[in-house]
């Protein structure tokens, strides 16, 4: 039977709304295919077939001018009656246009790429107060604009967790010159996000890049320069590695650029060294040079990883390690390299090589790879 007009827009197991990954879109890898998210996908892979095919690559339209306050009061007799993803509003873009800001689009565009976030890491990076930042997201909320979700757990963290909603997720297709996703499938996208069992690590993972980009709010020297999730660095660098994220990390002069590995303890200390294989070959075909970074859940894991990498490992990749008993700060000096004693470093002090630039090396980021791009000067 042919593909029903929902699964052609959103395969079941990509999690990219609409398949927005476009070449050279806001954010993400140039010239690469959108592909299945492994924290989220069914327990098959999906078929070639389910990847988007290539598409033109137009920049992204600035934002409307912002005409309104940072929030909208619950009171406006002009706002829209709250509703989630489920709603049968018709609301439309244009009819919300004028209650959008810059950083909303940008908000848009994070959750897009990197599935969830929550209040508390929205409000670290683009606000000044916690209570204006749960009024801003919930103002967004009612405009149908994002969506959020509480996953109640005995004895676990209950964080309120943010995510694509119809017009955003309509406003980042576009934007892509990329087909929105119908109704169906953005319920399907945000239904696997709240019953994933890798929605704590998913959230880690998010965390480290959230911190760097704090720092970089703090300290007008550094920023962070791309922030690509699993899906997109796999894609961008010919689905040789697959890391937990990627990022470079500027700091005056200095650019680093490293693949994450967030570890929660719960993979043997052999499944985590068998990684570097990869990286080994990506370099030697012609990729970059950058440290493969372990954020570990404690110091005595840290440990007893270093003693597994001691036993025995080739070199020529730079391993650095950093567990919460180091410090909660990347850009800090909290990473111990692999073979060099105990001593921490910076980010900006571990070696790391851009390389040439070709098929699967992307090379030195580009402004349009900029997380905060639509924010303009910050």
């Amino acid at each position: 039977m042919p593909a029903s007009a929902d699964a052609r827009q959103f395969p079941v197991g990509d999690l990219s709304v609409g398949n927005t990954a476009s070449p050279a879109s806001y954010g993400s890898p140039p010239s690469i295919h959108p592909s299945t998210p492994s924290f989220l996908s069914p327990a098959s892979s999906p078929s070639s077939s389910s990847l988007s095919s290539p598409m033109s690559s137009p920049s992204v339209p600035s934002p409307p001018p912002a005409s309104s306050p940072s929030t909208v009061p619950s009171s406006s007799p002009t706002a829209p009656p709250s509703s989630s993803a489920h709603s049968s509003s018709s609301s439309a873009l244009l009819d919300i246009s004028t209650r959008l800001r810059p950083r909303d689009y940008t908000i848009a565009h994070l959750l897009d790429q990197h599935i969830v976030l929550t209040t508390t890491q929205l409000s670290l990076v683009f606000f000044d107060s916690p209570t204006t930042c749960q009024h801003r997201l919930h103002a967004l909320r009612r405009l149908r604009f994002i969506d959020r979700f509480v996953r109640n757990r005995p004895g676990a963290p209950r964080p309120l967790c943010w995510v694509s909603g119809p017009l955003s997720a309509r406003y980042v297709a576009l934007s892509g010159d990329n087909t929105p996703p119908t109704l169906k499938a953005l319920r399907e996208r945000q239904d696997r996000i709240f019953s994933s069992p890798r929605l704590d690590h998913l959230l880690g993972i998010n965390e480290f890049f959230i911190q760097l980009l704090v720092h970089a709010r703090h300290n007008p020297q550094t920023r962070l320069a791309r922030w690509w999730s699993e899906r997109d660095t796999s894609a961008a660098y010919g689905r040789r590695v697959q890391p937990d994220g990627h990022g470079v990390w500027v700091d005056g002069g200095r650019s680093v650029g490293f693949f994450l590995e967030y570890d929660t303890g719960t993979e043997p200390l052999g499944k985590l060294i068998g990684k570097i294989a990869s990286h080994r070959r990506l370099r030697n075909d012609g990729g970059p040079s950058y440290p493969v970074l372990f954020v570990l859940p404690s110091r005595a894991r840290e440990q007893n990883l270093h003693r597994r990498f001691a036993e025995g490992m080739d070199g020529g990749v730079v391993v650095a390690t950093t567990s919460p008993d180091s410090g909660t700060d990347p850009a800090g000096a909290v990473w111990r390299l692999v073979g060099n004693g105990r001593h921490r470093l910076t980010l900006a002090d571990l070696n790391s090589s851009h390389g040439q630039t070709g098929p699967i090396n992307p090379g030195t980021p580009t402004p349009a790879q900029d997380p905060l791009l639509v924010l303009g000067d910050r």
